[in-house]
């Protein structure tokens, strides 16, 4: 499905596409066409794409490619898929009930629930807001557990 969706490998590509998004949420899924749960993600965006088309853009990074490793290190991307959401070039994020608030971790369980996300997530940019409340119950958000090296 991931051949549905524009796939960035390029700096470039991804800060033209943060810069040029105006007036939509950006969606950026970080992550491997051959992961496993990557391909369940990318399957749900693109079933998704359509219908969020009017007040979004989804787009895949490929954490491989090795111009990409800026963005991966400035998100603090360790774990795959992440999703990372812009407005207007604006980093949007969203509170989960995790410790962390700048991206999803993880699979969406249904198309619906990335849908509602992408659209509080546009509701709130719309009224000035950079962080939201996620609409989902906490059991529909995936948890993880973070683990610290060398601590």
């Amino acid at each position: 499905m991931s051949h549905v969706l524009p796939t960035l490998t390029k700096k470039i590509e991804v800060d033209t596409i943060i810069r040029d998004t105006l007036d939509e949420v950006l969606v950026l899924r970080f992550g491997r066409a051959t992961e496993t749960l990557c391909l369940q993600l990318d399957h749900i965006l693109s079933k998704a794409a359509r219908e969020v088309s009017k007040f979004a853009t989804v787009a895949l990074v490929d954490v491989d490619s090795e111009e990409i490793q800026v963005y991966i290190k400035y998100f603090d991307i360790t774990l795959i898929p992440s999703t990372v959401f812009f407005f207007n070039a604006h980093h949007m994020k969203m509170d989960y009930g995790t410790a962390d608030h700048t991206k999803w971790v993880g699979s969406f369980y249904t198309k619906q629930d990335f849908i509602d996300v992408v659209e509080t997530i546009f509701r709130g940019a719309m009224k000035g807001k950079l962080i939201v409340k996620c609409p989902l119950p906490p059991e529909r958000v995936p948890k993880y557990q973070i683990l610290y090296k060398d601590v």
